[in-house]
């Protein structure tokens, strides 16, 4: 049973450290800055991928360090998320973000993780986050790709409406739930 609790998260607002500039450290950072443009994210590693580098151009509030992963660079970090090939760097980060009360996934060991990174459908502002509790990444991704295809790009203009009527509406909260329900029922 899954009993993960979604949420979504204003990264903005907060500040990401990713350890580890290889694939997975590429990979999980292109999803955070994807979904949050704005987010601020330091990134240390030992190596790290060109195309990070690149990123760091595109992306000012983007701070590459590279070293080796130290305790100090958890200070004044509210999420972290470990992506490196060294399972006992991994297991270090993850016992130090414990210590701290800082939440922390590290990437392909789920008893390591406080939470996990869903994957993600996207059209306008409607985002759907997937989870397969850890359990397949794989199927996520291609759960994902067929919501992506079935899903029509015009369900902004939907929102958009939806939005304006709420608006206009009068009365308090539950007369206009009510009345919110009563349009979106055809979305059934």
């Amino acid at each position: 049973m899954n009993t993960l609790f979604p949420i979504f998260v204003k990264a903005e607002n907060l500040h990401t450290l990713i350890v580890g500039g290889g694939y997975v450290g590429l990979e999980k950072l292109t999803a955070l800055l994807g979904n949050s443009p704005e987010a601020r994210v330091t990134l240390v590693a030992s190596e790290i991928r060109d195309e990070i580098r690149e990123m760091a151009k595109l992306y000012p509030k983007l701070q590459l360090i590279q070293e080796p992963y130290h305790v100090t660079n958890l200070s004044d970090k509210d999420l972290v998320i470990v992506g490196t090939n060294d399972k006992a760097v991994n297991h270090q980060v993850q016992i130090d973000c414990k210590g701290r009360r800082i939440l922390v996934n590290v990437a392909d060991t789920p008893d390591l993780c406080d939470f996990y990174l869903s994957s993600v459908v996207k059209k306008g502002d409607l985002k759907i986050a997937i989870s397969t509790n850890g359990k397949s990444p794989t199927f996520a991704k291609r759960f994902r790709e067929v919501l992506e295809e079935i899903l029509p790009d015009s369900l902004q203009d939907t929102l958009d409406n939806l939005t304006a009527i709420r608006n206009k509406l009068k009365g308090d909260f539950v007369q206009k739930m009510e009345k919110l329900n009563e349009i979106t029922k055809v979305l059934r």
